[in-house]
């Protein structure tokens, strides 16, 4: 179970976005199993669309938080829940960012050939992670030259500019963090990292979370009492989930602030006996896939669609036809 299939956050999502027109929660999440509902639209006026998703996912319409690591449940109990599914009217069901190291994909792919059903994958992308129970020396060896400069060797540039000092802002300082984060972004992309929905509910996940056993790390490191970089992790269950992160861009040209930041807390985790995999989630940098150098781990998630409509299966095998012929044309050029 990860941390997103707790019900602070699964519960929490859905109070912010489970109130759009439309939408419908069908069964809410529990121990191992993530939440499903139902967002009933129409495409243009005319294409009238009953879609089925994850609770903390949304295929079209809504921009929300990013939820990994989604699931149906105990592959021992997948066939029966997906019998469940089949008595829902659907148009199609998008299962987003299912683990693809478990059978659950195989046993969704083999419940819609057995419907009639057209199965199509949508998107294939890396989550990266550390295993933290070895040695943190060990970890910096497997790292190559550069990023290994820029994770830790570079910390006596950082020091030689004045004291460093890291503080955890949780939970007396929640808003100042949150406050310094969208700052961050703002000047490196140009927008907030988190709109005023997606932060009220965060600080609902937040809030709820210690129930569960969820720990936040708000984490914000100084320089001469300045601060200069933030990280946004949470501890559950073990593993450290770095949610987000932001940092100030112009310190010194030789840091890479961010990194930087990230060396501390991944030597933390290495140090903390209860903390066993340091989890860097999916996504990429702004410029390069950072993750990439400084994960041993990766695990593969998936988002794939069942369509059950003869019309829509009509329609995406089309569409699928048209994307498979640009791209062969596009290789050959």
């Amino acid at each position: 179970m990860s941390l997103f299939q707790t019900m602070a956050w699964q519960e929490s999502w859905w109070n912010e976005w489970g109130r759009e027109p439309g939408v419908k929660l069908l069964w809410p999440g529990e121990a191992e199993r993530s939440g499903v509902y139902l967002h009933s639209y129409s495409i243009n006026r005319l294409l009238r669309i009953h879609c089925l998703q994850f609770v903390g996912t949304s295929y079209r319409l809504l921009s929300t938080p990013r939820t990994e690591y989604n699931s149906l449940g105990e592959l021992s109990r997948l066939d029966g829940i997906l019998a469940e599914v089949t008595e829902v009217d659907w148009t199609e069901a998008v299962f987003s960012d299912l683990d693809s190291g478990t059978n659950e994909l195989d046993m969704i792919s083999k419940w819609a050939s057995e419907n009639g059903w057209y199965f199509r994958y949508l998107r294939r992308e890396s989550a990266y992670g550390i295993n933290t129970t070895d040695t943190f020396e060990r970890y910096l060896s497997w790292l190559g030259k550069n990023t290994r400069l820029k994770l830790y060797n570079r910390r006596n540039v950082l020091e030689s500019l004045g004291g460093v000092n890291e503080e955890n802002f949780w939970p007396d300082r929640t808003q100042e963090f949150f406050e310094l984060l969208n700052e961050f972004h703002l000047t490196r992309w140009g927008t907030p990292c988190f709109s005023d929905r997606s932060l009220a509910f965060h600080l609902k996940f937040l809030s709820r979370g210690g129930a569960e056993g969820v720990e936040p790390l708000l984490m914000v490191m100084c320089n001469e009492n300045r601060p200069v970089s933030v990280l946004y992790n949470v501890l559950y269950r073990g593993c450290i989930y770095n949610i987000q992160a932001g940092f100030y861009q112009n310190l010194h040209q030789k840091l890479a602030l961010g990194t930087l930041h990230l060396g501390y807390a991944i030597e933390s985790a290495f140090q903390n006996p209860s903390v066993h995999y340091f989890d860097l989630l999916a996504g990429e940098g702004k410029n390069t896939n950072y993750k990439v150098h400084l994960a041993p781990v990766q695990r593969s998630l998936t988002t794939c669609m069942v369509v059950r409509s003869p019309v829509f299966q009509a329609l995406y095998r089309i569409k699928d036809l048209i994307s498979s012929l640009r791209g062969r044309n596009g290789n050959s050029v």
